[in-house]
């Protein structure tokens, strides 16, 4: 199964990009309906894009249907490529910033243009010899939610309390997520992980310098000593301090079931209703220093979708600055003009200006994005199965990170 997802996504791609370009309708043909896959199926996401949507269609009777596509996040990228492996190529389509390398590479994506109000560290990921492949819709640095009732009854202080005393560390951190586990509730959760999502523990792991690969992309480095003493903190928390849920549990913390997650500020629109009083702050500062992880996501437009001028038209009002003003309140905006506390707060009225500035405008200024690599898809899963002997209380950290190495290097040299 590996090696069919990795193939079948090399193999769509390729047959995209040397296809030629895409149609973009004409009056004769009658009404043109633009798809474009996501993988939210969020109410008030899908209800901002059907208005955005609206609006647009207004002015442009050319436009017939225009609809968002769910795809579950766990399988997102696997089934777009099966999509586009059987010909059902969508017009545009939400990537991540994993699979950037291969969708950029490939060719299969048409250029767009580059607006100037962009922040050059959020298009990096979707450039190629100086040409822009996909908007980058959705910049979004992590932070730590914090429940601060459960860490109050805890007898810890919250984490603005050591911010402010210059104490809010990953060692403190862990002190404080295994004084609320110890009262029966979780301590910390890194959101999307699941012992599986092995990618998003790059934002605990950048903390202590780590990379999953050189920056080149040619040599394995979680057999380093930085990412090994990384992962033996977190094997540490779960297993010896009792800080973290262990494989097969699980604690919602918008439901009040942990102390604290860390995950993307998008996820606030979930403790709109929240019985518990919350904070979110910036990551705890690891051994190599104050640090910032982003997550990324772009919108592309496909050359063999069947409408691929028209699709680059809406993509231009989509995330153009009145609607990236609007998109805000759930995808932070790449856009230099609406990096700032004051805009953002009109989008995040849940969201304090100095929660704003601290996690999400110098997150993005000074954030490193979350790991990519060519063929991903078939790297990810075999560092997955290579990091699943960790899971264990009795595991040799130091092993399995060399294991995990034996097994990607070959594919990093591709």
């Amino acid at each position: 199964m590996k090696t069919l997802t990795a193939a079948l996504s090399a193999a769509a791609l390729l047959a995209l990009a040397g296809c030629g370009g895409g149609g973009s309708g004409s009056a004769d043909e009658g009404p043109v309906d633009l798809r474009m896959t996501i993988w939210s199926a969020n109410a008030k996401h899908l209800a901002l894009f059907d208005q955005i949507a609206a609006d647009y269609k207004k002015d442009h009777p050319e436009v017939g249907k225009i609809t968002f596509e769910p795809i579950p996040f766990d399988s997102y990228t696997t089934t777009l490529t099966t999509q586009i492996g059987g010909g059902n190529v969508p017009d545009l389509a939400w990537i991540f910033e994993s699979s950037a390398p291969d969708f950029v590479s490939s060719g299969a994506l048409e250029p767009i243009d580059k607006d100037a109000d962009l922040v050059p560290s959020t298009t990096a990921n979707w450039e190629k010899d100086g040409k822009l492949y996909a908007y980058p819709f959705s910049t979004s640095p992590l932070g730590v939610f914090v429940n601060t009732d459960l860490v109050k009854a805890a007898g810890r202080p919250s984490p603005a309390e050591q911010i402010a005393a210059g104490t809010w560390t990953w060692d403190e951190a862990a002190k404080t997520a295994a004084a609320v586990q110890a009262r029966g509730k979780g301590g910390l959760v890194v959101g999307d992980f699941d012992y599986k999502g092995w990618d998003t523990l790059n934002a605990v792991w950048a903390g202590w310098g780590a990379r999953p690969w050189s920056e080149d992309g040619k040599t394995c480095q979680f057999d380093q000593p930085a990412m090994v003493d990384a992962m033996t903190f977190l094997h540490k928390l779960v297993f010896t301090d009792k800080g973290m849920p262990g494989p097969g549990v699980t604690k919602d913390f918008f439901a009040g079931d942990s102390g604290m997650i860390l995950t993307q500020i998008s996820r606030a629109a979930l403790l709109e209703k929240a019985k518990f009083t919350w904070d979110l702050v910036p990551l705890p500062k690891g051994p190599a220093g104050d640090y910032a992880v982003v997550g990324q996501a772009g919108i592309g437009v496909f050359k063999r979708g069947k409408h691929a001028d028209a699709a680059k038209q809406f993509l231009a009002y989509f995330t153009n600055a009145e609607n990236s003003a609007k998109l805000a309140q759930f995808f932070p905006p790449p856009r230099k003009s609406q990096l700032n506390a004051a805009t953002l707060g009109k989008a995040n009225p849940l969201l304090k200006p100095a929660q704003l500035d601290s996690v999400v405008v110098q997150g993005i200024e000074r954030g490193t994005i979350k790991p990519s690599h060519t063929g991903y898809a078939e790297i990810q899963q075999t560092v997955r199965a290579s990091l699943d002997p960790l899971w264990k209380p009795d595991a040799d950290v130091k092993s399995v990170l060399a294991g995990v190495c034996s097994k990607i290097n070959p594919l990093l040299a591709k």
